[in-house]
């Protein structure tokens, strides 16, 4: 005899939808949304891909695509997180895969609306763990979007912890964020824009806080996080770093100026 719909699917993954906002994430879309299958709803909310994101999205049926504006990050999420069918959100990035583990200790907690739920996060360059300078992060990525909801920083943002317990779940979030070189640049050009255009007339800045601020990101990430352990993507990832600082600030600068 065969099991009834409801009896196929945990009840806790039946009460979660799954969102994701995406922008020319082909080379990582496929994985993220595999390891998804046991999810009825996720929601893809799309600002411009012009590769083939769409496509591959389209190969899944539990996939719903939305297409709009990009926002800001924190923002764009929330707007996301409107679409989602149920009132518990999982919030994923378009390169990062939930693990098997994570999925089986999923099933088994029961949500509380005053929980926020944490999960670990580890970080690769190509397929390569970054255990130094990256190392691993615990990020909240699973609430109820009627309780809370994602701040409005245009980058770096956060789900709102006030109030709630913090309750992590066992298992990890595989992150690919970058699987070239040409993607830190076009990511340090990207978060650097966003960071400048969520502070100016907020934060000042000038030539010399962007030229110290991006050595003493180096220093931070290359030798004091031990970022040379990590080998050649250690040297990248600390110039990246030392980059995005300085164009994060100079943009800030010139936006301040031309505002005044």
């Amino acid at each position: 005899m065969q099991k009834k719909d409801s009896e196929e699917k945990p009840l806790s993954i039946k009460n979660i939808s799954c969102v994701i906002i995406v922008k020319n994430a082909a080379p990582t879309i496929d994985a993220t949304l595999g390891s998804l299958n046991l999810f009825e709803d996720i929601v893809l909310y799309d600002n411009g891909s012009t590769d083939e994101t769409l496509e591959i999205a389209k190969r899944y049926s539990n996939v719903t695509i939305f297409q709009g504006e990009f926002l800001g990050f924190g923002e764009t999420k929330n707007l996301a997180c409107s679409f989602a069918k149920n009132d518990w959100v999982l919030s994923l990035d378009a390169d990062e895969v939930l693990s098997d583990e994570f999925i089986t200790n999923l099933i088994s907690i029961e949500l509380n609306d005053k929980n926020i739920y944490a999960i670990l996060r580890e970080n690769y360059y190509k397929n390569t763990q970054i255990k130094h300078c990256w190392g691993d992060d615990i990020i909240i990525r699973l609430f109820n979007r009627t309780k809370t909801a994602f701040t409005k920083d245009r980058v770096h943002e956060k789900v709102i912890e006030d109030g709630f317990n913090i309750v992590p779940i066992n298992g990890s979030i595989k992150h690919y964020p970058y699987a070239t070189i040409t993607d830190f640049i076009i990511k340090l050009d990207r978060y650097s824009s966003e960071f400048a255009l969520n502070n100016v007339g907020k934060k000042n800045s000038s030539p010399a806080k962007a030229f110290f601020n991006g050595i003493f990101s180096f220093f931070k990430t290359y030798f004091i996080k031990r970022g040379f352990l990590d080998g050649f993507a250690g040297l990248i990832i600390a110039f990246s770093h030392m980059a995005t600082n300085f164009y994060k600030y100079i943009k800030l600068y010139e936006l301040n100026k031309e505002r005044k």
